[in-house]
């Protein structure tokens, strides 16, 4: 059997390759804002904000949306294409506002609300940080325990969110908040919050990966919050945020496709010290067969979608699955270069000008943000294969 796409997606795909061969000064300025991962290093400044508004104007964004909120009612595999396609060039990527706030706004939120906020997201003027995880709160989401209290026309917020990545550069919180401190099952008790960042007692302050990536505690201070700003009934937030968890954990590839197309030239490059040796030889052959099978993961998602099927455990298979593939083939990589791939950007010495150290240290993380590979498994077992808790 063969896989391919329609002619129709062939001409769009060869459009984004030829804008992208276009932009390629503001790519590479980009570039260096956000590093191959599409969020690390410095966050989006001034030229991935250009860039991701060019993208907006061609309403790549958010492709599947209604005309009337910035979309070309593309199919899933359309925005399949465009995403991998921006992940192949290490472009701005993972995009909360549209990836994932915007299907819930679309499905859940108020006619003033999807009127505010989907023409701005796929326009690319504004951007969402996730504002789930807690110190106590991270893979148990249930658990979260900011409190948001009922004032009338608005709820007053106190508490602290950690690890929220994109919070000092995106305009909006996508929060979880607990609107009901008695009910159980404590997951009954949480609403779901878009918040203005530049409220009066929020505190952002940073906290720095590994891998040199910056995410950010977040903390609440008496902060007022209008009840126009919840999405969706009170305290059915906890269902709110598993839709937008499964909009999440659809990947592209494209980023480990082209990292990996330029370990096989550097391995070339280095002549028959590396070329020729059979154990290299054998590890690239099995992880060409690994990338292969997360691409196929990777189309099986929209593909599902597009026939009005949800992927409930295919697209755990694919998170799970893409992110280990890319730290295995971060570990190759690192190993293929020896010391010269422990260096970093600044060093004329550096291995692909230091892209595998930071592509090393910031794939933990990938196997673990947005559900670690544990739960991932649990939820393969459990919806896929009918096992028991």
């Amino acid at each position: 059997m063969h896989f391919g796409y329609t002619e129709e997606e062939k001409k769009l795909q060869q459009d984004i390759r030829e804008f992208f061969a276009k932009e390629s000064a503001l790519l590479e300025r980009a570039q260096q804002e956000v590093g191959n991962s599409g969020i690390g290093r410095q966050g989006w400044r001034e030229h991935s904000w250009e860039l991701v508004r060019k993208l907006g104007k061609r309403r790549w964004l958010a492709p599947t949306w209604p005309e009337e909120y910035g979309g070309i009612n593309a199919s899933y595999i359309q925005r399949f294409i465009i995403y991998e396609e921006t992940a192949y060039h290490y472009g701005p990527g993972a995009f909360v506002g549209a990836g994932m706030a915007g299907p819930v706004i679309m499905r859940q939120g108020t006619e003033e609300q999807k009127k505010d906020f989907l023409p701005r997201i796929a326009r690319g003027e504004i951007e969402f940080a996730l504002g789930y995880t807690e110190p106590q709160a991270g893979s148990d989401l249930v658990a979260l325990d900011i409190r948001a209290e009922d004032k009338g026309e608005f709820y007053l917020m106190n508490g602290q969110k950690v690890f929220n990545t994109r919070s000092h550069y995106a305009q909006y919180h996508w929060l979880g908040a607990r609107t009901d401190s008695k009910v159980m099952p404590k997951h009954k008790g949480i609403s779901l919050f878009i918040v203005d960042l530049s409220s009066p007692g929020i505190t952002v302050s940073p906290l720095w990966g590994m891998g040199g990536l910056r995410t950010n505690e977040v903390f609440y201070d008496n902060v007022k919050v209008p009840k126009t700003c919840r999405v969706g009934e009170e305290n059915r937030g906890w269902y709110y945020i598993a839709e937008a968890l499964d909009y999440e954990r659809s990947f592209a590839v494209g980023g480990t496709k082209r990292t990996f197309e330029r370990l096989v030239t550097y391995v070339k490059e280095q002549g028959d010290t590396l070329a020729k040796d059979p154990d290299i030889r054998q590890r690239l052959a099995e992880l060409r067969v690994q990338i292969e099978i997360a691409d196929l993961l990777a189309v099986r998602v929209p593909w599902m979608l597009d026939r009005g099927t949800i992927p409930t455990y295919e697209a755990a298979m694919l998170k799970m699955f893409s992110t280990e593939t890319r730290q295995r083939l971060a570990n190759l990589a690192t190993q293929c270069m020896g010391l010269y791939g422990q260096l970093l950007p600044d060093s004329k010495w550096a291995a692909l000008i230091g892209d595998i150290v930071e592509l090393h240290l910031e794939a933990v993380s990938a196997t673990f943000v947005g559900g670690t590979s544990e739960i991932m498994r649990n939820i393969i077992a459990l919806r896929g294969l009918g096992l028991p808790r």
